[in-house]
């Protein structure tokens, strides 16, 4: 593990959902947006409708632009997203989760405790200096984040249809040399 575990979660979450407002849109019923509450263990408020699906959808765009950053810009980005939400680091413990950070009381709106808990995360790889496990996904026509939490840093995909389509392309691309 490379960071604490609310951390790789927080930092899969947001890649999740920065990516989701890419093509195609995987973040367009409430339906898709109860199931990434449910994968990515979110707790507290949650309304469940369409208003609240908008707010999210809302908060993709700043996401992609924290994952996708330089060091100094994520710096700016993150105090500015704590500073917004008035945000106050706490441990808690809850579920299944043993001692870790909580920044906004669980009543906040579900838009809002993502970007803090995205932006707690960072502070964690920003104060590490592992910005490079953050990128950009390496297929030309694909602008993703990619979220590397290997040992080796060898991820260059954002997901395993863009790895695919660079496989086959370059098989390909083999198989008319000989």
């Amino acid at each position: 593990m490379v960071f604490a575990h609310d951390t790789e979660v927080s930092l899969q979450a947001a890649a999740l959902l920065a990516n989701s407002g890419l093509e195609p849109d995987t973040m367009s019923t409430v339906a898709e947006l109860d199931a990434f509450y449910a994968e990515f263990g979110y707790t507290g408020r949650r309304d469940g409708d369409r208003a609240e699906l908008d707010r999210v959808r809302a908060v993709r765009p700043a996401l992609y632009e924290l994952l996708t950053a330089d060091r100094d810009a994520a710096v700016e980005l993150v105090n500015a997203m704590l500073a917004e939400a008035a945000a106050v680091p706490r441990l808690v413990r809850h579920d299944v989760w043993d001692w870790h950070l909580h920044a906004v009381e669980p009543e906040r709106d579900l838009p809002v405790r993502i970007v803090v808990e995205t932006a707690m995360a960072m502070i964690d790889v920003i104060r590490s200096d592992e910005m490079s496990r953050l990128g950009v996904c390496a297929d030309e026509t694909c602008r993703g984040v990619v979220l590397d939490l290997s040992r080796n840093r060898s991820r260059r995909f954002c997901s395993t249809a863009c790895g695919n389509r660079n496989a086959v392309a370059a098989y390909r691309a083999r198989q008319a040399k000989d």
